[in-house]
């Protein structure tokens, strides 16, 4: 599957000062300090990973739900249904980063007495990029599974009525010497957001990406932001979409499907759903042993001989931790397009922007 461009060259920007810009953004939005941020934290850790969709191109769009009177910058999310390790959590009308964070840690302090604990999230917002908070676990020793809705953007296989969201999942499992396995993916062979950047720079996506309206493949990122993501393995994908779309939202009262909004009108204030699980190892095996075999496994991973065209195999999540070190050592690459967006928000709030964009930090 292919990647990002990179941007521009000379548009990169050192990861504390973007934080910083960022984060004094959302503070003008209303938001406490503390979840500014941690909003802030969590689209700069997917612009570090490589994983632009989900990263500051995000900005102006969350500086409109909290300005709008849409999504509440002062919301909190909180604790509202409990079964021992079963927990329910009402968003707040927050951002979704914000719930699903309180959700996400709620679950790994619960998991350290029951094992294994899993919050669902209702109340809540469009949280970013998954893998974030599955890797809160990590540093807990344990395994996190998160999972959230989206905006309808896929068809049932056959169809061509924008019904299914791509509902990502991702998956964190805890390593000793090599990088931890987190896989973060969605249902579709890409996110709107990745086309967005696709678009932005006026490049052609593969054709395995997208339908337009009519259900055709197509090369058009303007095109295929008007029209259907592909599913991955066809009806496959499309199958756990949904799967993963109701966890993310029945368990909590969520919105599913066409009832959390459109792609054209956009979602309707707290009505995402998110799933959050902790896994603490040490309730099932040797924790040291465990991070035996994951290290192994990444190892065989590694060591398979390269196909035609390829020259490195990574298991999930090596691409993205070589791509963090690269980045916080030479600055994370910025569209234009993204630093101009960043910029007007904070010229209207009356913040420090990005530019002149200056060297890497």
């Amino acid at each position: 599957m292919a990647g990002y461009p990179e941007a521009a060259a000379g548009l990169r920007v050192g990861s504390r000062q973007l934080q910083d810009v960022v984060r004094a953004v959302f503070a003008a939005c209303g938001m406490p300090p503390a979840g500014a941020a941690l909003l802030a934290d969590s689209l700069v850790w997917a612009d570090l990973r490589g994983i632009h969709s989900h990263g500051v191109l995000r900005v102006a769009e969350y500086v409109e739900k909290l300005t709008s009177g849409g999504v509440d910058p002062r919301g909190q999310p909180r604790l509202v249904r409990e079964r021992v390790s079963a927990l329910v959590v009402d968003g707040g009308n927050s951002m979704g980063q914000l719930a699903a964070a309180f959700a996400m840690d709620l679950a790994i302090e619960r998991a350290r007495s029951t094992g294994v604990a899993v919050a669902a999230v209702g109340g809540s917002n469009h949280c970013g990029a998954l893998s974030w908070y599955a890797v809160r676990a990590l540093e807990h020793g344990m395994i996190g599974v998160a999972a959230t809705n989206a905006l309808p953007t896929m068809a049932p296989w056959g169809g061509v009525d924008k019904i299914v969201g791509i509902n990502p999942l991702a998956v964190a499992l805890p390593s000793a010497g090599e990088a931890p396995v987190v896989l973060d993916c969605a249902f579709s062979y890409s996110s709107h957001g990745k086309i967005r950047v696709f678009a932005q720079r006026g490049l052609p996506i593969p054709p395995t990406w997208a339908f337009d309206r009519e259900g055709r493949p197509t090369t058009d990122a303007q095109e295929a932001i008007g029209g259907l993501l592909q599913p991955i393995g066809e009806y496959k994908g499309v199958g756990l979409a949904v799967v993963f779309g109701l966890l993310s939202t029945a368990l909590s009262g969520a919105s599913y499907g066409t009832d959390l909004g459109d792609m054209t009108t956009g979602p309707l204030p707290g009505r995402d759903g998110h799933f959050c699980m902790a896994i603490d190892v040490t309730a099932f095996t040797d924790p040291d042993a465990f991070r035996s075999r994951v290290d192994r496994a990444v190892r065989q991973i590694r060591s398979s001989r390269l196909a035609a065209g390829h020259n490195t195999v990574y298991a999930p999540g090596g691409l993205e931790q070589e791509t963090e070190a690269r980045h916080r050592r030479d600055g994370i690459p910025l569209d234009p397009v993204t630093v101009d967006a960043i910029d007007r928000c904070a010229r209207q709030l009356g913040t420090a922007g990005l530019s002149p964009v200056s060297p890497a930090s």
